[in-house]
């Protein structure tokens, strides 16, 4: 039975790749593909992936519809629009004679290489129209940008132990984090990718993020120096996130158990520590094995009672792994509004861009995800809920939407500058200059897909689980 449910949960997951990853290269080439047949021009295939077929037939409309090996995109080739610049081998070489045809006007090649930006972004705004609708599953800790943990010790990218530049920076338990260097942030993944694109470097040449937060309804600014930690060597400074720690199950015969806790529970202080992070709760049982500890809880669902629970002194226990109890937080369901949601995916794409350009950030090209990753990212999202693959696929569209409009031969920025300058000049570019400027950089891109192909396969592998959350806390990653 359990080998039939999971034949069955990888034939979902698979589907699901299929159907949101290649529908996203499917939506945006199906844009040229209508615009050219709109404006009268000539389409002689539709292919998804380049290089030689995997199938493909030839429909009455005179157009042949294939699947190609490799699969970094697609194309649509127009011998119209070609002027030269088709890769035969991996397009192949038209078979129309161009001369016999009409030239296509300077506003008809624009709408066509536009088409398909567009109509990325008009399939993520209907997507996200639907989560919209059903919601978006959310848990407290992902939902908010108040501090329920700061990191004392920190690991450097040597392996050395450090002062966090949190508790050296001044955050503390309890602060709300608005903005970070300028960019206001609303959750904790905000949080964390506006910490990692940061660029910014103090005068004495350490990195450097201006944190606003609130604390005590005043808002301050507080300059850090993150540190390159982790397996990924990104920045962090030392925090989690808050949320209230909720017991999901209590194992028989341990220290848990013995302490009277229930499932359902709701931690609230550990000898008058308020407990905002699991982390917190392991700190303090570690820091005393000794003697017993006043647990706080909140029970009841209608009518909640605080009451006060005896943890026993643990002095054998070598850490708070044994505690017994497995505990988690409120599951939420956001309703991100369309537009918004478009807006931020925008916004992280465009920043995201930026540091990789940035010689003084810290993300290059082995830290951003390729091919791999995004298939291994709609897989995990299939096992858990398909909202996820939603909510993966706009974000997807609108950065396929975004890099596309880069000035780069071979993506559509390209044909566009190449058509704007011909236009400018009064002729066309030489097509031998064109065919060989998008030969260097279709070689380029594939070196690159690979290059963070390899890297993805890198995060795949065992040491990819090295830096993830205790097992009893929330599916989070610990401090950043």
């Amino acid at each position: 039975m359990d080998l039939l449910l999971s034949l069955f949960s990888n034939i979902w997951s698979v589907l699901l790749i299929a159907l949101f990853f290649g529908g996203s290269i499917f939506v945006h080439e199906l844009g040229h593909f209508l615009v050219a047949r709109r404006r009268g021009m000539i389409v002689e295939r539709f292919s998804i992936g380049f290089g030689p077929k995997i199938f493909g037939w030839r429909g009455k409309d005179g157009v042949e519809y294939r699947l190609s090996w490799i699969p970094i995109g697609g194309y649509v080739l127009i011998p119209q629009l070609a002027d030269g610049s088709e890769m035969p081998a991996l397009e192949g070489e038209s078979q129309t004679d161009c001369s016999k045809l009409p030239k296509p006007t300077y506003g008809s090649m624009m709408l066509v290489l536009v088409a398909g930006v567009s109509c990325n972004l008009i399939f993520a705004f209907g997507l996200a129209c639907v989560l919209w609708l059903v919601g978006l599953p959310t848990t407290s800790d992902l939902a908010t940008t108040r501090i329920g943990y700061v990191q004392a010790k920190l690991e450097t990218a040597d392996g050395e132990s450090v002062p966090s530049p949190a508790s050296e920076g001044g955050l503390r338990v309890g602060d709300t984090v608005r903005a970070i260097d300028g960019r206001a942030v609303e959750e904790w993944q905000d949080l964390v990718q506006t910490l990692r694109t940061g660029a910014g470097h103090a005068s004495d040449g350490r990195r450097e993020s201006v944190f606003t937060i609130e604390r005590d309804g005043q808002l301050m600014d507080l300059s850090l120096h993150p540190l390159l930690s982790g397996e990924e060597q990104m920045r962090r400074v030392g925090i989690s996130p808050a949320y209230e720690a909720i017991v999901q199950k209590v194992n028989a015969d341990t220290d848990a158990a013995r302490s009277g806790l229930l499932a359902q529970d709701r931690l609230v202080a550990l000898d008058d520590t308020p407990i905002l992070n699991l982390m917190t709760l392991g700190d303090l049982l570690e820091k005393n094995p000794e003697r017993e500890h006043a647990l706080r809880v909140r029970r009841g669902t209608e009518h909640p009672a605080e009451i006060t629970l005896t943890v026993p002194a643990r002095p054998e226990a070598k850490d708070s792994s044994d505690f017994g109890a497995e505990f988690t937080a409120d599951t939420l369901l956001s309703h991100p509004a369309p537009l918004n949601l478009i807006a931020k995916s925008i916004s992280t794409t465009y920043y995201g861009l930026l540091s990789l350009l940035n010689p003084h950030s810290d993300i290059g090209l082995s830290k951003i995800t390729g091919p791999v990753g995004i298939v291994h990212l709609y897989y995990e999202a299939s096992q858990v809920d398909i909202r996820y693959a939603l909510w993966l696929t706009i974000i997807i569209n609108v950065s396929l939407a975004v890099f596309n409009l880069l000035p780069i031969p071979v993506l559509d920025g390209g044909h566009m500058l190449f058509a704007t300058i011909g236009r400018l000049r009064g002729r066309a570019l030489p097509a031998n200059f064109i065919a060989a400027t998008q030969g260097v950089f279709m070689l380029l891109l594939l070196t690159v897909a690979l290059y963070v192909s390899f890297f993805d396969v890198r995060r795949l592998g065992p040491a990819a689980h090295k830096d993830k959350a205790p097992t009893t806390a929330p599916s989070t990653e610990p401090a950043k």
